[in-house]
């Protein structure tokens, strides 16, 4: 069963999805939000083409544990998955995820414009794979 993983964002929805056996995370895309509707067809589409079975959304908390306003957004949005996939839907600690992203790409000597279009996607992987590693064990 392959689980995809989202870096909800006010702008963009970052997408990654794991292999079958879930041990390892790849980045497929980076969805630029257009609307509610259009946003979970395209979701739907990527969880029909890789047959997910899970969702793991990106959980952004203060760095004292608690949540605020961006991770209640998030919330809501898994919320609004699980009743529209009907599949089960996990919130992880996504905590440093984009600054880790950010931080790889820069050291790769990623021009600051290509590190814009993949930072989402990159994160989304980051916390799919933080989430694969915790459940494999």
């Amino acid at each position: 069963m392959r689980v995809i993983g989202l870096d909800y964002g006010d702008k963009t929805i970052g997408v990654a999805v794991s292999d079958e056996l879930g041990w390892t995370a790849q980045g497929v895309e980076t969805i630029r939000r257009q609307s509610g509707e259009k946003d979970l067809a395209r979701l739907r589409e990527l969880i029909g083409q890789y047959q997910v079975g899970k969702i793991v959304v990106g959980l952004p908390k203060n760095m004292n544990g608690t949540i605020g306003p961006r991770g209640e957004l998030c919330q809501k949005f898994a919320d609004k998955l699980a009743r529209e996939f009907s599949l089960p839907v996990t919130l992880w600690d996504e905590r440093l995820t984009t600054m880790a992203a950010e931080k790889m790409l820069i050291s790769a000597d990623v021009s600051r414009e290509k590190r814009k279009k993949v930072i989402d996607k990159m994160a989304a992987t980051l916390i799919l794979q933080g989430y694969l590693d915790a459940n494999s064990r």
